[in-house]
């Protein structure tokens, strides 16, 4: 058996990003070939991965990237099945250099991304160094006209916002969007069904007052116009001054907001509910 060197394994380690342990046994097992020992544990990798995969993953992190002159930036959403996980610094190494890979190389989607360079094979060694299914799931790019302002809330949301004007300004205004998500920038971005569908339940509720027709007419486009202002950035009460609307604030500061991007980790992912007390009752009929 040819003798494993520790730098042999360090390399080997540093290839992969996997343990020392699998690494020195895959060396051994290669004859310390390193190429074989390297493509040996991207097949156990890729095995892994298969076996992880239909687990949940709706716990992660939001990687995020802006260039130094503030002109462009990405965000990226990486999941994985646990909250412990999210914390680890390997995971969060890999969401930051994908949102890298987002902003230079401009992906249309996360399966665009997993095709570029090493990606998947990094996922994979990722998912067999953690033991947990890891997958990437959504990014976002911005190529600003003004400035971009970046504002992490943790690692669980980021925020990209593309303003001309005050420096201070685009980062309240992330600030702002991370607190509020709004999902769409003006009421002329708010589709015609969702409107409809809105109009629809607040005549319904109207009509229960038993006011007059016309009480009730006004009655909706209250409720209407209320409906679109709290899910419209600009139509929004600031969150560091209610008073004013974030469309206001905008005007007296003679600022404008060309776009802003935002992820939520977890955002729309079914969380599986368990019985734990069923779980326990199910193993412990599995192993009479």
């Amino acid at each position: 058996m040819a003798e494993i060197s520790a730098s042999l394994v360090k390399e080997l380690r540093e290839l992969t990003g996997l343990g020392m342990m699998e690494c020195k046994k895959a060396l051994a097992e290669a004859g310390g070939d390193l190429k074989k020992a390297e493509e040996l544990l991207r097949i156990r990798s890729g095995a892994k991965a298969s076996k992880v995969a239909s687990r949940i993953a709706a716990e992660g992190v939001i990687g995020a990237w802006l260039s130094s002159d503030g002109k462009l930036g990405a965000l990226v959403e990486v999941n994985c099945e646990t909250d412990f996980v999210a914390k680890n610094e390997d995971l969060l190494a890999f969401a930051k250099a994908l949102a890298e890979i987002v902003a230079t190389k401009a992906p249309t989607d996360a399966a665009a991304l997993s095709r570029i360079g090493d990606v998947e094979s990094r996922r994979q060694a990722l998912i067999q160094k953690i033991n947990e299914n890891i997958s990437v799931r959504r990014i976002a790019r911005m190529q600003a006209s003004g400035q971009i302002a970046l504002y992490l809330h943790g690692v669980k949301i980021g925020v990209l916002v593309d303003v001309e004007g005050p420096g201070e300004l685009a980062k309240d205004l992330a600030m702002h969007i991370a607190f509020t998500k709004p999902q769409y920038l003006s009421k002329t971005e708010v589709p015609a069904d969702v409107v409809a569908r809105e109009r629809d339940i607040a005549a319904a509720r109207a009509k229960e007052s038993g006011k007059p027709p016309e009480i009730v007419a006004k009655m909706v486009e209250g409720a209407v116009n209320k409906f679109l202002n709290e899910n419209t950035l600009l139509g929004q009460a600031f969150v560091k001054d209610d008073k004013q609307s974030v469309e206001k604030l905008l005007a007296s500061r003679k600022a404008k907001l060309n776009g802003y991007r935002f992820l939520v980790v977890g955002e729309g992912i079914e969380r599986k509910s368990s019985d734990f007390a069923a779980e326990v009752m199910a193993t412990a009929g599995a192993g009479r």
